[in-house]
């Protein structure tokens, strides 16, 4: 039993395209104006979330296309590609700010246009924080882990600007301008941590992991609820690509069932899989709980006992 088709989310991607462009002008007014090495950190972000905001959108696009003669699955885990490349964006733009900031801790310099900076990294921020929101639940509604990774993103930077924006008011009030750079290097800490995760958990993703354990007892409860003498159960197996989820099992019934009997109970168990777990596809394979051979392909590589290749 398979879900719907995805729906396109590349009106999202489109959104936080925008938002990166207006962020950029924004924070690289914001520096120019200030001189800030904190503030320059903040616009090399920025200019992240754009490249990341583009390849969001070919992922999403593309992991919206239905499944075809090549792809029977379907193209969903192009998104883990799309937050796995957003993840290494964020770490080279983590570098980046640091190489900067360290020749500023070394020799640092004052600021200027304070004020003016201040208010023009605010609207920028702003920006961000609203498209984050938007974007998030957007991820979350539609389950996706494109827009969810760009959300996070988003938001990070919004606190990466929160503490550049500190920076400059600390040293506007101590007229210390060792903390600018100081700010940029945590702010590149944050940034790296950021994009380790995202490469992490893109990476389980296209490993084939399986779902969270919320979604197991999920599963587990279905199951549960159909087990008895007549209806066992194995060989269960999960995972997921993107927005889709994917369920696999045996369902072992007495052998004297007809056909007929045994796909309903198949029928219905797919159907409240299906229910419990949003976009799933559910796949059944019928076994006599008499024979023993039904007990010999719990794995994923079936087992013989007469000798044949992959005994044990």
């Amino acid at each position: 039993m398979t879900s719907p088709e995805p729906r396109s989310l590349a009106r999202f991607a489109w959104l936080s395209i925008a938002a990166a462009l207006v962020t950029i002008g924004l924070k690289s007014v914001a520096y120019l104006l200030t001189g800030s090495v904190g503030l320059l950190s903040d616009a090399l972000e920025s200019v992240v979330n754009l490249v990341a905001a583009f390849i969001t959108l070919g992922m999403v696009s593309l992991a919206a296309r239905p499944p075809d003669e090549d792809h029977a699955w379907g193209y969903g885990k192009a998104e883990y590609f799309s937050s796995g490349a957003e993840g290494v964006l964020i770490l080279l733009a983590a570098f980046a700010i640091g190489w900067t900031a360290v020749p500023r801790l070394l020799a640092p310099r004052p600021l200027e246009s304070i004020g003016l900076g201040f208010v023009i990294s605010i609207a920028a921020s702003i920006v961000n924080l609203v498209v984050a929101r938007v974007l998030l639940a957007a991820g979350r509604r539609h389950q996706s882990i494109a827009l969810e990774a760009d959300a996070h993103h988003l938001l990070t930077d919004v606190w990466t600007s929160v503490g550049v924006l500190a920076a400059v008011v600390a040293v506007a009030i101590t007229d210390w301008e060792i903390l600018d750079p100081i700010i940029a290097l945590v702010v590149a800490a944050q940034i790296l941590w950021t994009g380790v995760k995202l490469v992490r958990r893109s990476a389980l993703g296209l490993l084939d992991r399986a779902l969270p354990a919320d979604e197991q007892a999920a599963l587990q409860a279905v199951l549960d609820r159909h087990a008895g003498t007549d209806l066992q159960f194995h060989a269960v197996r999960t995972r997921q690509a993107g927005a889709r989820r994917f369920v696999t099992l045996h369902v072992l019934v007495p052998g004297d069932w007809s056909v007929r009997r045994g796909h309903e109970a198949c029928e219905r168990l797919e159907l409240e899989i299906s229910a419990s777990l949003p976009n799933a596809s559910v796949l059944t394979h019928l076994e006599a709980i008499e024979d023993p051979a039904s007990f010999q392909d719990q794995g994923l590589d079936r087992s013989y006992s007469d000798g044949r290749p992959g005994e044990g």
